[in-house]
């Protein structure tokens, strides 16, 4: 399976943030993981759609865009239009003709789509979408803070998902975010995730090129 790392500028330091951004991109990450937070559907407020805009004039990488806000069903457009390639948003945020709705928008403006689902919710919820999208996020952790301890208990669950991706969607890319280093890289991996979210695991070490290879390393093994 071809693994991709995807750093998580929560962690990064946002004085030099394209630097950081660049740093990764040297060190070998497949994508930008970009986490939004309204304050509301999390109890958390991080960025929006100017630093969006601001890092697609910085940087050629795939932006990993992660909507943890409330009816994102009106946004998810004006992030496609800032320059996010893949724009995901949780199940749980929004009414189903809405998820629908937002789906199929950002399939029109040319991006890459993707549902996440929090700790307590089944896995088997993205069935009715999963004709529509490009990706699942698994969070194994809570979603609104970054640095929290990986959720072992979740690794059913990244079973069970991809086990519904092989049957109906096997060209839907399986994420996992939330305490992912290079210890739990390789069970979530062996669980069939292929798109791994690292926030301080990365950017937490003062190379960046080295704590890359270490997961990349580990999720091979």
């Amino acid at each position: 399976m071809d693994i991709k790392i995807a750093p998580s500028i929560l962690s990064a330091d946002f004085v030099r943030l394209a630097d950081e951004v660049e740093e990764i991109r040297a060190g070998g990450a497949d994508y930008v993981h970009v986490d939004v937070m309204d304050g509301l559907f999390v109890p958390n407020i991080s960025i929006g759609i100017p630093v969006v805009k601001s890092l697609r004039k910085a940087t050629d990488m795939f932006l990993d865009v992660h909507l943890m806000i409330d009816r994102p069903h009106r946004y998810v457009g004006k992030f496609c239009d800032a320059g996010a390639d893949l724009v995901c948003f949780h199940v749980e945020a929004d009414e189903p003709q809405d998820i629908l709705a937002a789906l199929d928008e950002i399939k029109a403006k040319g991006k890459k789509t993707a549902l996440s689902v929090k700790p307590k919710t089944p896995g088997s919820v993205i069935l009715p979408y999963l004709d529509r999208l490009d990706m699942v996020l698994v969070m194994t952790v809570e979603p609104g803070f970054g640095g929290q301890s990986f959720m072992a208990d979740m690794l059913p669950k990244i079973r069970g998902i991809r086990a519904l991706i092989n049957e109906y969607k096997p060209s839907c890319e399986l994420e996992v975010d939330g305490g992912i280093d290079d210890k739990t890289a390789p069970l979530v991996v062996d669980a069939g995730a292929n798109v791994l979210v690292a926030g301080s695991a990365v950017f937490g070490r003062p190379d960046r090129a080295k704590a890359i290879e270490d997961i990349r390393m580990a999720a091979a093994i």
